[in-house]
């Protein structure tokens, strides 16, 4: 039975995971909340499995936004590319 201090470092945590996913839609420097959300996932994951936390819904909403803001980020960055190499002629 997890101590109370435990479940609510759970909770935290899954809210930060949240925090990480929503900061990860922002293209390029968003890349790196985006790791950190997934991180956080598998970390709270690993740690709670199937324990009680009512913040489970912020925690899989994170890691959704979390993958969508690295695609943004890796789209972004792949048009840069895209833009920067198309206006050099070769």
């Amino acid at each position: 039975m997890p101590s109370p201090d435990d479940r609510i470092s759970l909770i935290e945590r899954s809210l930060r995971c949240f925090a990480y996913g929503c900061l990860s839609l922002i293209p390029l420097v968003g890349l790196g909340f985006a790791i950190l959300a997934v991180r956080t996932h598998l970390k709270v994951w690993a740690d709670g499995g199937k324990e009680w936390n009512p913040a489970r819904v912020y925690l899989h909403m994170g890691f959704s936004l979390a993958w969508l803001g690295g695609l943004v980020s890796l789209t972004t960055l792949g048009l840069f590319m895209f833009i920067l190499l198309r206006s050099y002629d070769f």
